[in-house]
């Protein structure tokens, strides 16, 4: 009797979770089975499937001799935006959760950035970078950093720097109000008692503040780390990976295959290996994040 009555408490709960369920498995699973079972067929362009095609898909992607710089350049993309990013966040949360006039205004500022359109902001920043009628050219000239106009996107170097700022500047927002929200769990109390006990402004926020929000930290590390992996219209909207290959992450060189190339079964083979990438990414980040936990 007992157990007929836990597995009857058990189907009870199914109506509720069964909407979360089937959105997962209708737009997480079956796609990513999907994805994975394309990499393995022969796909013509036109999107009829031809017959298996075993590995030929991954040969032929592991070939492309703009593949090893592209993995390279999305290893720098990724780490290097998501450090930067909590770099900045730290002290503007700290800002945001300071008591002055005004402070509603400036959390509505600084989430600006972020609510607004990716595409649209991406298209925004084209233009202030615009060696023609952009306003950064014109700032620089009138104060004589520059004779003449600076083309900034025609070097790839120059170019995919400023995208790791452009990704940066959309990230900042949503980093620092998780952070934010962490700060503002902290009890007054334990802040008002180390300063009684002589602590600086600096060592409470190291040694207190800094150790309470890591929870907070490490959410939104996570997920910066998985949008920023898969950021696409920011390097399309800018660079469109350009010149040639240049400033391509995995995410844009995908899509690369798939729309100019015309390859869709090595196309899913580099979404495959998008998906290893982005878990190994968050494998190592968990277990890295475990780790600090335990010491």
């Amino acid at each position: 009797m007992p157990q007929m009555l836990k597995r009857k408490s058990r189907l009870g709960a199914l109506p509720w979770i069964f909407p979360a369920l089937f959105m997962i498995f209708g737009f997480v699973l079956w796609p990513a089975f999907e994805m994975v079972r394309t990499s393995f067929q022969d796909v013509s362009s036109s999107g009829i499937t031809q017959g298996w095609a075993g590995l030929e898909n991954y040969r032929n992607l592991l070939a492309n001799p703009d593949l090893p710089n592209v993995l390279i350049r999305t290893f720098i993309w990724v780490v290097g935006i998501v450090f930067f990013t909590i770099i900045i966040s730290l002290p503007v949360a700290q800002l945001l959760n300071a008591k002055y006039p005004g402070r509603k205004i400036v959390r509505w500022a600084v989430i600006i950035p972020w609510a607004a359109s990716v595409v649209m902001s991406s298209t925004i920043w084209k233009w202030i970078l615009d060696p023609y009628y952009g306003v950064l050219n014109k700032i620089l000239m009138d104060l004589n950093f520059y004779d003449e106009p600076v083309d900034f996107l025609a070097d790839p170097k120059q170019s995919f720097v400023w995208l790791m700022i452009v990704a940066v500047f959309v990230s900042i927002p949503f980093t620092s109000f998780v952070i934010l929200a962490g700060l503002s769990t902290i009890p007054d109390d334990i802040v008002e008692a180390s300063t009684v006990d002589g602590a600086t402004a600096w060592k409470g926020y190291r040694f207190i503040k800094f150790p309470l929000i890591k929870p907070a930290l490490l959410v939104a590390m996570a997920i910066n780390l998985i949008n920023i992996f898969n950021a696409f219209p920011i390097i399309w909207v800018i660079t469109a990976g350009g010149p040639g290959y240049e400033t391509d992450t995995t995410t844009t060189l995908g899509y690369k295959i798939s729309f100019r190339d015309q390859d869709i079964g090595q196309s899913a083979s580099m979404a495959s290996l998008n998906l290893i990438i982005i878990l190994i990414f968050i494998g190592i980040f968990l277990k890295v994040s475990k780790s600090q936990e335990e010491k």
